[in-house]
């Protein structure tokens, strides 16, 4: 005998069906910064493990300010901010295999790295490790590679994507002739082999950038005019926000292998903030953030119809201007979170924590599938070449502690090193003999030694003063 319908589950079975937002207290926010004013779907934040990075109104030029993660309350005024573009920073994002590293992409065409120290330093940081030039309009849209060391995406309102390798400085790739208009944004899948881009001409195109080809598109995902989102989720589906022709704002998952049809497609609302899609693999739960709204919407994606479930809302009373997304390492495991947004408002940062409630206290493996770590599988050039690998993965049972700051070594390839013709040397040059490698060595070695110097002072004075102020302890 069947048993009755009513006894048939109708509540679908999931564990993060109750998954709740809350921010912090009012002393654990990042106060009076001045957040950036530049129209620019960008997020305006990026967060790791160590740091929190917020583009800021700079008069004349570009800068961003990096505060440590436990350095909140109000930020001093004077706080160093870092300060190498000419014109407005657009985007920023945290190297995922060194937390000290950070790419800034800006509209003065170029985009910068640049090495960040654990101590807060004294004064702006104005000297990237290198500048990256290549584009002939603004850089709006930087990202890197998720599993090969120093490779870094950049696109730019010249409609170019470019591919470099910040361990040299070089361009590795350039795509050029894919994309006939604007592009607005660019995603990596989970192990770097394919990107995902939309674009101004209504196309979404997955291209395998070392064999610079489009692999697969869809023309007009979503109906609206309106810019369009995509990322990558599991198993090579790709998720997308958008707008309908009625201008409500829609969401899309779809399979590469058949991109005419959508696997779902979903109305939300007719706010006409664009949605900023933030991913977490490990739960498969999707984060959506519009720029402007006061909410986070956030579903679950399965392989049961209809595929994209809808969670929950985080509402609040203020709007987002941006906003930072955590990495998985960078949670209290303790706490069953599983994610953590940094909310900009126009003078302050709100971290937001996403928890799911449990009752036991014990390390819960089954929100915490081993997840990836800081370090690189593969070698920019063995990427290149045509090699590719997953991340290497890290499990959080006793939590994540971030490395020491690691250094990044530029070493740009020089064309003088490459060996002179064979024959006869017409003419002979005096400096030879007058300048030996040893000689050079020397030179080095004592500006070497002199940089160490310095970065001791300045860490040294950063000391004193953070003293002072305790000492003083706001009483200016």
């Amino acid at each position: 005998v069947s048993p009755p319908a009513m006894s048939r589950r109708v509540v679908r079975q999931s564990k993060f069906r109750h998954v709740f937002g809350q921010p912090v207290k009012a002393d654990q926010m990042y106060e009076d910064i001045r957040v950036s004013k530049v129209t620019c779907d960008s997020s305006f934040c990026a967060v790791n493990p160590k740091f929190v990075a917020i583009i800021v109104e700079s008069g004349g030029g570009g800068a961003f300010i990096v505060l440590p993660l436990a350095k909140t309350g109000r930020v001093d005024k004077n706080h160093p901010l870092v300060t190498g573009h000419t014109a407005p920073v657009l985007d920023i994002d945290w190297c995922p295999h060194n937390d000290n590293v950070i790419a800034s992409a800006s509209e003065d065409t170029t985009v910068m790295v640049w090495q960040i120290p654990d101590y807060v330093p004294v004064r702006n940081i104005t000297e990237p490790v290198v500048t990256l030039e290549g584009h002939s309009k603004r850089v709006s849209i930087i990202s890197w590679h998720p599993t090969a060391r120093n490779v870094l995406l950049s696109a730019g309102c010249d409609n170019l994507v470019i591919l470099w390798n910040v361990g040299t400085g070089e361009m590795l790739l350039s795509l050029d002739d894919m994309h006939t208009d604007l592009i607005y944004n660019v995603g990596w899948n989970r192990n770097g082999s394919l990107l995902v881009t939309t674009c101004k001409d209504k196309k979404v195109r997955v291209i395998d950038p070392r064999k610079q080809r489009v692999i697969a598109e869809k023309t007009k995902p979503h109906d609206g005019t309106r810019p369009i989102r995509a990322i990558f989720v599991a198993d090579g589906k790709i998720f997308t926000t958008g707008f309908s022709r009625m201008s409500e704002r829609q969401l899309g998952l779809w399979d590469l292998n058949n991109f005419e049809e959508p696997i779902a497609l979903q109305e939300m609302d007719t706010s006409n903030g664009v949605l900023l899609p933030f991913y977490d693999a490990d739960s498969s739960i999707v984060y959506l953030c519009g720029k402007g709204d006061s909410s986070i919407r956030y579903f679950e994606i399965t392989d049961e119809a209809p595929y994209v479930h809808y969670l929950n809302t985080y509402s609040s009373k203020e709007p987002q201007r941006g906003m930072g997304f955590m990495p998985k390492r960078g949670l209290d495991v303790s706490k069953c979170e599983i994610a953590r947004f940094f909310k900009l408002h126009e003078r302050k940062c709100e971290p937001i924590v996403m928890t799911v409630p449990r009752k036991s206290d014990l390390f819960q493996d089954d929100l915490y599938p081993d997840t990836p770590g800081p370090e690189p599988a593969l070698e920019a050039d063995e990427w290149l070449s045509g090699k590719d690998a997953e991340p290497i993965l890290i499990s959080l049972r006793d939590g994540y502690v971030p490395i020491k700051n690691r250094e990044l070594k530029v070493v740009k390839k020089n064309i003088l090193d490459s060996k002179p013709p064979p024959g006869p040397r017409r003419s002979h040059s005096t400096c030879d003999s007058d300048f030996s490698q040893p000689g050079l060595e020397e030179v080095l070695e004592e500006i070497r030694a002199l940089k160490e110097t310095v970065q001791a002072q300045e860490k040294r004075i950063s000391d004193l003063e953070n003293k002072l102020g305790q000492f003083t302890n706001g009483t200016d």
